[in-house]
């Protein structure tokens, strides 16, 4: 997987500067124009944002992560807002290599949002969580004024414990790492779009939401040396990849051939003019560790049904200014970049 079939593209000189959170270019830029130089982040002793802060208390290593949930609908194929709010915490701890201890929920109810809405998505966020076997420890409600919200947002934190000494990063990607993807990609994204405007196909195309906690810990519990994890939310794998490449420095480069896009998921994509690369995901993450431990790292990971599918997409190349570079079916090369604006809003 070192060597590339076709010839890198030519390096240009314009690049995209960007900080976690997926999305286009624009939310990129208000990201890092505006907040996070307000709050700090990204300063000196900062290092690159990611999906959760990791820090020490008491001796102990911990995780922390928040993340609010503003979907519509609120009520799709495979998943909720209230089941999506805790899988999308779970899995932004598991990413940290944390295992998750408890969480939050903070509410914001719009005045005339039906009871039986708000009380089938209270039962989902209960049921995934415990499923998921973790405590919602705390938490918040607020109502605002008709017309002043949009039916319900909740906003979830979650704590967990580091129980290893690997720093999982992009600081710790190293030239010639395995990338691994977990499993199929877009279904989330395609599976909202479809909801929210009426589209029928002739299967239902159902959202990927899952926690992914448990075959990453698994990962750790095996050995393996895990140097990266990234889940796939909004902006997809492409936006997921391209902030990799830029905060390790090293060149992404996958082959298209190995990334899988169901059939169902594919077609609707090429029908509403969408990229499934930058489609969102809400069960998906990509997996970078030394190329030698790949082929067991996929055996772990298939044990679980949520990672089943787990496949070897690409590696990681030294230079070339942190691009993502896509082998084509053909065998041609690309840069992959981001769209300018969000290409489906409001999906988490």
């Amino acid at each position: 997987m070192n060597d590339l079939a076709c010839p890198l593209p030519p390096v240009e000189d314009r690049t995209v500067q960007l900080a976690h959170g997926g999305g286009g270019v624009m939310m990129h830029r208000l990201l890092e124009r505006v907040i996070f130089p307000a709050l700090g982040v990204g300063g000196a002793g900062v290092g690159p944002p990611h999906d959760g802060a990791v820090f020490t208390a008491g001796g102990a290593r911990l995780a922390f992560t928040t993340d609010s949930y503003v979907i519509r609908p609120r009520f799709f194929p495979g998943g909720d807002i209230g089941s999506l709010a805790v899988h999308g915490t779970l899995n932004d701890l598991a990413m940290c290599g944390a295992r998750p201890l408890c969480l939050s929920v903070g509410l914001i109810l719009e005045e005339g949002l039906p009871m039986e809405e708000l009380r089938r998505a209270m039962e989902s966020l209960k049921r995934a969580s415990s499923e998921a076997g973790i405590s919602i420890v705390t938490g918040d409600t607020k109502v605002v004024d008709r017309g002043n919200g949009d039916g319900l947002f909740v906003n979830t934190s979650g704590i967990g414990i580091i129980e290893h000494d690997l720093d999982i990063g992009p600081a710790s990607i190293r030239e010639g790492d395995a990338i691994l993807l977990s499993g199929d990609i877009g279904r989330h994204g395609v599976a909202v779009l479809a909801a929210r405007e009426g589209l029928a196909f002739e299967t239902a195309i159902r959202s990927d939401s899952a926690p992914l906690h448990e075959p990453v810990l698994a990962l750790l519990r095996a050995g393996i040396p895990v140097h990266c994890l990234r889940d796939l939310t909004r902006g997809g794998l492409a936006a997921g990849l391209k902030e990799l490449a830029r905060d390790s420095g090293f060149t992404v480069r996958i082959r298209e051939s190995d990334i899988a896009v169901e059939p169902q998921v594919r077609g609707a994509c090429e029908m509403l003019g969408l990229d499934p690369l930058h489609v969102a995901n809400e069960g998906r993450m990509v997996v970078v560790l030394p190329a030698e431990a790949a082929d067991e790292a996929i055996a772990v990971l298939r044990r679980f049904p949520v990672s089943e599918n787990a496949a070897r997409i690409g590696c990681a190349l030294a230079g070339q200014n942190g691009r993502v570079v896509l082998e084509s079916i053909v065998g041609t090369c690309r840069v992959v970049e981001l769209p300018l604006g969000e290409p489906l809003p409001r999906i988490c």
